[in-house]
């Protein structure tokens, strides 16, 4: 779903249209388990559903605001070294970060970008994080059996919340 996500305006500008779901995934693919962020948005693109935009992007960027503000809902997927806490794939809901310090350079975390968009837009979309364990972040493009397993859970869990969103799309 990529040209599809602008229309242009008589004026010959694009102007961008609503999505229901933005998916970004994040991280390093040349640091092994890194880049299940990545691969998890990757897939979601090619499920090619209705009103659900994928992006898949080596870190989180400001100029990400932009798109942030025109989607209702959106899903970040990363990496997360494995800990007896994060042992599974967790979905964390995000509120936009509430301290004035999200200007972070060229780098951020979802909630600092939420907040841009809250910041600048007047506007921060629903939004979770999915985290996905991982153990090997050493250079490398292989991802270990359990981040092979998160990429599958993440997978399970992005359907389950765009789902009822997908399914009115196609009835309407």
């Amino acid at each position: 779903m990529s040209s599809s996500t602008f229309a242009t305006n008589l004026n010959n500008q694009v102007e961008p249209k609503p999505i229901s779901f933005l998916v970004i995934g994040y991280g390093n693919t040349l640091r092994s388990d890194d880049a299940v962020g990545q691969q998890v948005a990757t897939e979601v693109a090619r499920w090619e559903l209705p009103l659900v935009y994928s992006l898949a992007v080596h870190q989180l960027t400001p100029e990400l605001v932009e798109k942030i503000k025109i989607a209702e809902c959106v899903i970040f997927v990363d990496a997360c070294p494995i800990t007896e806490e994060a042992s599974v794939v967790q979905v964390h809901p995000l509120k936009p970060v509430t301290t004035g310090n999200f200007l972070l350079g060229h780098t951020s975390d979802p909630q600092a970008l939420l907040a841009m968009s809250q910041a600048v837009y007047c506007y921060a979309p629903l939004a979770w994080l999915i985290t996905i364990p991982a153990i090997n972040f050493e250079l490398g493009e292989t991802l270990s059996p359990i981040a092979q397993q998160g990429v599958i859970t993440a997978l399970e869990k992005v359907r389950l919340l765009v789902q009822p969103q997908a399914k009115e799309s196609q009835d309407a």
